[in-house]
């Protein structure tokens, strides 16, 4: 009796930690998005020097995961919990690197002698990647197998709003030659944000794997 209290109480803590742990990530990629409106250097540098708490909370998970793994030797739905949290922890922590990619992107063109012309307009894409990662939290949450398979879709917008991006930053190098750089930097901020979105459809398909027991990759 004692062990099996000890072993749900261990549940419930490592799904608060998963929890916690993508409310952070979210919250840092809310404030990518607003950096990419904003262009807000005291906001860019407070998302970078934040960047070890996640970190620091990835290896605190892990380490958990392993502990009951270690300590009861779960098996059925209690096991696909483990290793859902185990992949879902290692996608959450690349989420909150991506956003504070995003910053120092936006940082190094802010930081250019030349100013080119924006060759696109992230918010819209941003706005998507972040209503992806949260379905895909709350899908988690929730166990919503019906709101996960919807994290789908988006991504496939997101993809192609990645290559919208490509095209009209390949368009600005061939006019303005001289600064690549600054441009090349514009279309990574579309790929990191793609990557985010990637990211928030792992979680998805580990949702489904947890709930059905089945294996999905949409990539």
């Amino acid at each position: 009796m004692t062990t099996h209290f000890t072993f749900h109480h261990a549940l419930i803590k490592l799904n608060k930690m998963v929890l916690k742990m993508s409310a952070m990530a979210e919250d840092r990629v809310r404030k990518a998005a607003t950096i990419i409106k904003t262009r807000d250097l005291e906001l860019i540098q407070s998302l970078t020097n934040s960047d070890y708490e996640i970190d620091e909370m990835e290896m605190e998970v892990e380490e958990e995961c392993l502990k009951i793994l270690a300590l009861h030797q779960p098996v059925a739905s209690d096991l696909r919990f483990i290793i859902m949290v185990i992949k879902v922890n290692s996608e959450i922590e690349r989420i909150a690197d991506l956003a504070v990619n995003v910053a120092m992107r936006m940082q190094a063109i802010l930081k250019s002698p030349h100013r080119v012309p924006t060759p696109y307009d992230y918010s819209g894409m941003a706005e998507k990647v972040i209503t992806m990662l949260k379905m895909s939290i709350d899908a988690m949450t929730n166990r919503d197998v019906r709101l996960a398979r919807q994290v789908f879709v988006l991504d496939d917008e997101v993809d192609a709003m990645r290559l919208d991006a490509y095209l009209k930053v390949k368009d600005m190098i061939r006019k303005y030659p001289e600064h690549p750089g600054q441009l090349i930097n514009s279309y990574l901020i579309a790929r990191h944000l793609e990557r985010i979105g990637d990211r928030a459809t792992n979680i998805a398909e580990e949702v489904i794997y947890l709930v059905e027991g089945e294996i999905v990759r949409c990539q």
